[in-house]
């Protein structure tokens, strides 16, 4: 007996021991089987797809989905391309807020539109006494005015306003945190437009820290998420690495730094769990803060590192010693050598093989850096979608010779590195499909086609979103193929992606989607 049963589908179970398929039968939110085992079976509900495509639910392995929700929810500047037109935006949000004294958030706050930064002089003018915090749509920097400078310590560095990295941290430490509830609508909101998207899971990059956290109960708001029925997607929590503490245990137990009562990599459960240790060691592109081993083409810089480049090793090195999974922001070239400089450390200290230690962004990465990935075993968690939108800004600032190494596809698979898509959603759009594209064409949205070589086939960008995700967050047990015993998480598309042409990948209807075996409410076939 199933609960349903799938028929007359184009199943791409993405399992090379059985990778198409007609039928799937699901009982108790588990694949039971494949086409002829489950045909015959009866089965509660019997769902005709009339040759609908079936892949396996998106896994989008790089999000931040309270701060997502959040910004939808708050007034932007964007698309604003002049200073007179953001300032006035500016003014138009402090008008609507009451308390004189009040905080006014301000997102879609982007330089590169306007040629230069805001200064805090400028919003000084049409602040009129509230303080106001404009987010760079990174989420590595922000302008404030003279009422937030006034308050930090004298020694936060800044450039007439515009705080970068752990600058804007110290602004944000200055405020109440968000309230569990508050967090928990934008959580809800925010895993909604994944479903819609067809991602069934993702993974959280970064809780409780001081750059992207929104509050040290920032836990405590995803379980009261789910708690309310409201979590509608499988959710795994990457922990800032600034959210651990010394702990005073035996030498023996080998944990230098914890969370309190030990907790690390692998607790929850199907739904809600703690996954990677994450840890910033540069800042953002789009910002000019990433780390480069030589300056930004026409800029006199080569961005910054997020601190002492020891320290930051040594937090690498503690969070693999004490057992987890280790989640590295590297974006640029230089914070990738201190990153696979720090793992190899960590690795000839305590060898963990099966650690799946990550490089979060990998964004720029030279050739010589991609057989030391391999050697470690690092997974390479890429945003296609950064290149599809910002691509042009990003060749443009990386130079002729380095632009063929943004956010690589093949070099990294013909390594064997583990090659893995997400989205870095609420940077820039988070639909799997317009990446997948992105993968196979290599194709800014202005046409420019950047580094070419790099594009893989449509079955490999579909792995990455699947059977990659899943590895990458020691899933694959369970989810990434339609195979048997796994989870029946899975995505109806109206067309296959293989099948179509490349350019119309992005394009492709998401019909529904199915976690646990069950649609949500109110998208039943």
């Amino acid at each position: 007996m199933l609960c349903t049963r799938l028929t007359n589908a184009n199943i791409i179970t993405m399992d090379p021991d059985h990778p198409v398929a007609h039928d799937l039968g699901i009982w108790q939110g588990r694949i039971v089987g494949l086409d002829d085992a489950v045909t015959s079976l009866r089965a509660d509900r019997v769902i005709d797809l009339q040759g609908a495509t079936v892949l396996p639910g998106f896994i989008d392995s790089h999000v931040h989905l309270a701060w997502a929700g959040l910004k939808a929810s708050t007034p932007s500047v964007a698309p604003c391309a002049r200073v007179e037109d953001v300032l006035a935006a500016v003014e138009d949000a402090v008008a609507r807020t009451c308390s004189p004294g009040a905080w006014v958030d301000i997102a879609g706050y982007d330089q590169r539109a306007l040629g230069r930064h805001l200064t805090a002089a400028e919003l000084d003018k049409v602040s009129h006494g509230r303080k106001v915090f404009l987010m760079h749509d990174s989420g590595h920097g922000c302008v404030v005015n003279s009422a937030v400078l006034d308050l930090l310590p004298a020694h936060v560095p800044h450039e007439n306003g515009f705080l970068a990295e752990s600058a804007m941290g110290a602004a944000r430490a200055l405020r109440l945190p968000h309230s569990q509830e508050e967090l928990a609508d934008a959580i809800a909101y925010a895993t909604r437009t994944c479903l819609a998207q067809g991602v069934t899971a993702c993974a959280e990059a970064g809780i409780g820290g001081k750059l992207f956290g929104h509050s040290p109960v920032e836990l405590a708001a995803y379980q009261l998420t789910r708690e309310q029925g409201r979590l509608p997607v499988r959710v795994q929590l990457m922990v800032a690495a600034d959210a651990l503490r010394p702990v005073a245990a035996h030498d023996s137990d080998g944990i230098p730094r914890a969370l309190g009562l030990g907790l690390r990599t692998g607790f929850g459960d199907d739904w809600l769990s703690v996954g990677a240790l994450k840890v910033y060691t540069d800042g953002g592109m789009m910002a000019r803060t990433a780390a480069l081993s030589s300056p930004y083409h026409g800029l006199s810089h080569a961005g910054q590192l997020q601190d002492d480049p020891e320290l930051l090793a040594d937090t690498i090195v503690d969070g693999h010693l004490a057992g987890w999974q280790l989640a590295i922001h590297a974006i640029g070239d230089r914070a990738a050598d201190l990153a696979l400089d720090a793992l190899e450390r960590a690795q000839r200290i305590r060898p963990r093989p099966g650690a799946r230690h990550r490089i979060e962004h990998a964004g720029l990465v030279r050739p010589d850096q991609l057989p030391r990935f391999a050697r470690l075993g690092a997974i390479a968690v890429v945003q296609p979608n950064f290149l599809r939108y910002f691509g042009d800004d990003y060749a443009s600032v990386m130079g002729e010779d380095r632009a063929p190494w943004l956010y690589r596809g093949k070099g990294f698979l013909d390594h064997g590195i583990t090659l893995v898509g997400s989205s870095d959603r609420p940077v820039t759009d988070g639909a799997p499909l317009r990446a997948i594209q992105f993968m196979v064409e290599r194709a800014s949205e202005s046409g420019r086609v950047i580094g070419p070589d790099e594009g893989i086939t449509v079955d490999d960008a579909l792995r990455s979103y699947t059977v990659g995700g899943a590895f990458a967050c020691h899933w694959d047990d369970r989810a990434g193929s339609l195979t048997p015993g796994k989870r029946a998480d899975l995505v109806v598309l109206g067309d296959d992606p293989r099948r179509v042409g490349a350019s119309r990948i992005g394009d492709i209807e998401v019909v529904t989607t199915f976690v646990d075996g069950r649609e949500p409410e109110g998208t039943a076939l």
